[in-house]
């Protein structure tokens, strides 16, 4: 592995850089007040956009700055893993800035779905618009009555009816639910229990506006509804819709599951090192232009030691990762299964002990609205869960170490 970026990479880290300097930056603080006095409640049927947000992303495509995560020179840049992982980090210091360069989740999951396992048609009514940004997507696996992070005890379940699939079921934690342009959902249910227990379900296309689906509500985290994203609650009632919309076949939802979670992972990850990077630049400025007991803070409780952990820790997180990358770029998703769970257990973990400490030097600052660290610190959290809890992954690590020797 190189442990420097190509000449690509730095072409386009540089410009996507000077992009944020120059758009996003000078209105980071604005964006995040003005979204919350636009959508004060947890209604997400009368959530709105920051009227500065399809602005933004017009000049970011206007840039050569859009769909960066997509390995597709025609589609998209033709960025690899490890090209794109810096961007994605970049990225990550601004809670909102993926959506600005389309390459926010769970859209670029569900694009890389569409693009390795759609059809034609499916490409042309789905891909397409998403891409341009015309649209957003979600993603329905998670349910509210089973333990999800086995994701084989899944319940809802799809039916053949003819020409139609029936789906029928409850799915919750649904990201970007309570977007204003939500449009499809990609809904995993049961097909075929017949099965072996990892060939028993499927992914179907669903469009958001079709009849018994029912938005019962968004769930707060922390008590915070993340407008206007949300993530929701949904309930499927005999949803009818053509075979057609079925993505690869029958009884092949967790092949097409374990290609679209690796990318994402990297993206989640390289992401969360930028919000740790930037809790990092926001502890050691308060650290510097603070005083107390006539000293400055960086001085006070050991906080010196809390920063060099911090730099320790991000840049070991950060190699990880890039390793990771370089594996599915180099051997593919299923021989990078280990490094991919180490880096969803260490990233998080590393994020959350970052941001606390940043917060705590912060004092009452770092509580409320005045800094982003509050909602790093609700992000950090729901990374431990989100795309598989610690345990879950922990277990995939010890499982594939323990068959080397068993071997």
């Amino acid at each position: 592995m190189q442990f420097t970026h190509s000449e690509k990479t730095q072409d386009y880290l540089g410009r996507l850089k000077a992009f944020i300097d120059e758009h996003i930056k000078p209105v980071e603080q604005k964006i995040y007040n003005e979204t919350e006095e636009l959508n004060p409640t947890g209604d997400w049927r009368t959530w709105k956009l920051h009227p500065l947000i399809e602005p933004l992303k017009q000049k970011a495509k206007d840039a050569g700055l859009w769909n960066l995560f997509l390995p597709d020179a025609e589609l998209a840049q033709g960025l690899s893993c490890v090209e794109y992982a810096p961007l994605a980090e970049e990225m990550g210091r601004y809670l909102f800035a993926s959506e600005i360069f389309n390459c926010n989740a769970p859209d670029t999951g569900n694009m890389e779905v569409l693009y390795h396992f759609g059809n034609e048609q499916q490409k042309e009514r789905w891909l397409q618009p998403l891409l341009s940004g015309e649209i957003r997507s979600v993603f329905g696996m998670t349910e509210p009555d089973v333990a999800s992070s086995d994701a084989t005890n899944m319940q809802a379940s799809i039916e053949v009816d003819g020409d139609n699939l029936v789906l029928n079921g409850k799915k919750w934690w649904t990201t970007g639910l309570g977007h204003p342009n939500a449009k499809l959902a990609i809904f995993m249910g049961l097909s075929n229990p017949e099965n072996d227990k990892h060939s028993q379900h499927s992914m179907v296309l669903v469009p958001l506006d079709t009849p018994g689906i029912k938005i019962v509500r968004m769930l707060s985290a922390y008590g915070d509804y993340d407008a206007p994203v949300g993530h929701g609650e949904m309930h499927f009632t005999n949803v009818r819709v053509p075979k057609e919309n079925l993505l690869v076949g029958l009884g092949q939802g967790f092949l097409i599951a374990q290609g679209r979670l690796g990318p994402g992972r990297i993206h989640h990850c390289m992401r969360a090192i930028g919000m740790a990077e930037k809790a990092l630049e926001l502890a050691m400025q308060r650290s510097l232009d603070r005083e107390a007991f006539g000293q400055p803070l960086f001085k006070l409780g050991g906080n010196s030691e809390r920063m060099a952990d911090a730099r320790i820790a991000i840049e070991q997180a950060r190699l990880l990762t890039l390793h990771a990358a370089w594996k599915i770029d180099n051997v593919g998703v299923k021989h990078a299964m280990t490094e991919i769970s180490a880096i969803k257990v260490a990233v998080p973990n590393m994020l959350q002990k970052v941001v606390d400490m940043a917060i705590q030097i912060h004092g009452g600052a770092g509580m409320c609205q005045d800094t982003p660290l509050a909602r790093f610190a609700s992000g950090a959290r729901a990374l431990r869960l989100a795309d598989g809890p610690d345990e879950v992954h922990k277990k995939m690590v010890s499982r594939l170490e323990l068959a080397k020797y068993r071997r």
